[in-house]
């Protein structure tokens, strides 16, 4: 359970309605599997112990006594085994029948949590049956034990501090109120819920998304295991649609129609993180609730918990195309609604912006070109500047030069060379020494360009610098740095390539997608160092590292506040066929002392549009001290343990 993940398991098994002894043995073989597949969570369907269509039936004593003798040889079968299971079955207290989710783990029933919301509209007919539960926790007797019976039962891991179980059973989801809210208000991180949906035509997609939506709007981990084959088909078919989700991501799903058994694992320091982040979700304790402690022992929750979970390289960027699309369209459209405004209010009608033939560049003069077609106005008030210098290439000047003229902006050139040899010879500086400060004087002039030509034309400036950028510091202070405006403050490197090669995607004009895709296949680059034969000599990524790794750092480091060696081990497993072990330590390395040292350029961004749910902004996301020590994050990375190279 190392780095907050457990592995979980929602099964199905065969059942024979009223079988109970048949019933159980299947049960048992679950567990025995699950156990051997190192779950530490199972849940199983509802009324699983009989089946949930026994109908009248379950006025039987007989088939009552059976499922509780059963549920005893159940209970004990987990002896030993570190392994919470939820199953259901019918139970008689008081003279009244209840529908009852039965928390078991290591030999012991910890509690019976039955169901309040009782079914009997359409095909269903509970209340003919069972009871509706009560919050209430009143007492049980399972053979010689006293066991708490009740609703507002949580089930708390003593020595994996993020888990707290909470129980609802199938339609306790679907009411407007479930009891799933009170659960995870009073603490519940996991939400278990036993089963018996019936299969209609588009039932499972409303199911799906209100298991989705529940793990969202609670920000939990929510398991549901549904009957399946062996139920009665007299009059309903049962899909066995097991499916876990996280935090509004439906992790894992079966196939409807096939009774099996499904397993992932839920990050449960995610869902810790975000609660945390979100000072609105107010969970704490609650007198009302029982909290019942258990525990994995130190060992397992020591253990590293193997992960098969899908675990995605881009988290900025969505993997299906028709998403990715929807993205793009409507990030631009935040970008330049927010320029929009930004002229609106000042009353400007003109933009100037240094473009490279670059890709950063480039997407900033796209989202100004729709910003003036919002205002209506004319193209030729974006004044586009190109400063050819020591480093500029023919392939990025040339592609800076069609850009202006396929998007109908002004377009003006001024080579920059003389002046920044004249500011050497000011500063005493050698020309032939290409350190940093012959990379920045080139920067500061361009930026100084561009601001004196805002004045001659009244304009905005624009800023083009990414948001990748800008957390590893790899900006100019106070030259590619400053602008009026930073439309690309928020873009992530690796989404710039998409929205670029979005509009290549969606312009009808052939010239002007020509172009886009040849920025697209250029390499990232600032060209402050003088080409070699005519290429690009200098490249970003291999300078400060791959953005893609950067990216990915940046996401995990920002929206969960994970620690090094969590990241490190995500990054591992996703970049698996792309980077050795070490390269991703020694970039994970550079992004954090960059990200620690270059705080002081984030602390004095200019305004720009937030578009995700991460930024960078100090006025935003990230209100971080300049001089902060990132000693304690280094030493954890000093610790991290590379795997022996085959």
């Amino acid at each position: 359970m190392r780095d907050g993940f457990i592995k979980v398991a929602a099964a199905t098994p065969y059942i024979k309605v009223a079988d109970c002894e048949y019933n159980s043995r299947q049960i048992r073989n679950l567990i025995e599997e699950v156990d051997n597949h190192s779950v530490k969570v199972l849940v199983l369907p509802e009324l699983c112990l009989t089946g949930y269509t026994c109908g009248e039936l379950f006025l039987q004593d007989v088939l009552l006594n059976g499922a509780m003798a059963e549920l005893k040889h159940i209970v004990d079968f987990t002896k030993g085994r570190k392994l919470f299971v939820t199953l259901g079955l019918p139970v008689l207290k008081n003279g009244k029948l209840f529908n009852v989710a039965a928390a078991i783990y290591n030999g012991k029933l910890l509690g019976l949590v039955p169901k309040k919301n009782l079914p009997g509209y359409s095909e269903f007919y509970e209340p003919r049956h069972f009871n509706p539960g009560q919050e209430e926790i009143t007492k049980f007797s399972f053979y010689g034990e006293t066991v708490p019976f009740g609703m507002n039962l949580l089930f708390h891991c003593l020595d994996f501090e993020q888990l707290t179980i909470g129980i609802e059973i199938c339609e306790d989801l679907w009411v407007p109120l479930p009891p799933s809210v009170n659960h995870c208000l009073a603490g519940a991180t996991l939400i278990l819920n036993p089963s018996a949906s019936d299969e209609t035509t588009g039932k499972d997609i409303y199911r799906r998304e209100l298991i989705r939506m529940q793990s969202a709007k609670l920000v939990c981990g929510y398991i549901y295991a549904a009957s399946g084959e062996g139920e009665s088909s007299t009059d309903l078919v049962f899909g066995a649609h097991n499916l876990i989700g996280e935090n509004g991501i439906l992790l894992k799903e079966s196939p409807r129609f096939v009774n099996e058994m499904t397993v992932t694992e839920l990050d449960m320091g995610k869902l810790i993180s975000e609660r945390r982040r979100m000072t609105t979700y107010h969970a704490e304790e609650n007198r009302d609730y029982l909290y019942i402690d258990f525990s994995f022992g130190a060992d397992v929750t020591a253990a590293e918990t193997e992960i098969t979970r899908y675990i995605d390289k881009a988290p900025f960027v969505p993997g299906k195309r028709e998403d990715r699309d929807r993205r793009c369209e409507e990030i631009i459209n935040i970008q330049a609604y927010g320029l929009k405004k930004r002229l609106e209010h000042t009353g400007l009608k003109t933009c100037v912006l240094a473009i490279s033939g670059g890709l950063d560049s480039t997407l900033a003069l796209l989202v100004v070109c729709k910003a003036f077609d919002l205002l209506s106005l004319d193209r030729k008030g974006i004044i586009t500047v190109t400063m050819p210098c020591f480093g500029t290439t023919d392939r990025t000047y040339n592609n800076a030069v069609a850009l202006a003229r396929e998007l109908s902006v002004s377009f003006l050139e001024i080579p920059i060379r003389d002046a920044v040899n004249l500011h050497f010879r000011d500063i005493g500086h050698d020309a032939n020494l290409h350190d940093v400060i012959y990379e920045n004087v080139q920067a500061r002039e361009r930026t100084q360009i561009i601001m004196d030509l805002s004045n001659k034309y009244n304009g905005l400036v624009i800023g083009t610098g990414d948001m990748s950028e800008l957390a590893l510091g790899w900006a100019t202070y106070n030259g590619d740095h400053m602008s009026m405006y930073g439309v690309n403050s928020s873009v992530p490197k690796t989404l710039v390539r998409y929205l670029v090669g979005y509009f290549a995607q969606i312009t009808e004009n052939t010239a002007l997608r020509e172009v886009l895709t040849d920025i697209l296949d250029t390499p990232v680059s600032p060209e402050l160092l003088p080409p070699k034969d005519g290429e690009i000599s200098q490249k970003t990524e291999e300078l400060v590292g791959p953005y893609e790794l950067h990216d990915f750092f940046l996401y995990y480091v920002l929206r969960y506040g994970y620690s090094p060696s969590k990241i490190f081990r995500l990054a591992s497993l996703a970049f698996l066929e792309d980077y050795s072990e070490e390269t991703i330590l020694k970039w994970l390395k550079n992004f954090y002392r960059r990200f620690f040292s270059q705080q002081f350029k984030r602390s004095c961004l200019p305004d720009g549009p937030k578009v995700g749910s991460v930024a960078v902004s100090p006025r935003g996301d990230l209100r971080m001290p300049s001089d902060a020590s990132a000693a304690l994050w280094m030493k954890e990375l000093e610790l991290i343990t590379l795997a022996p190279i085959a």
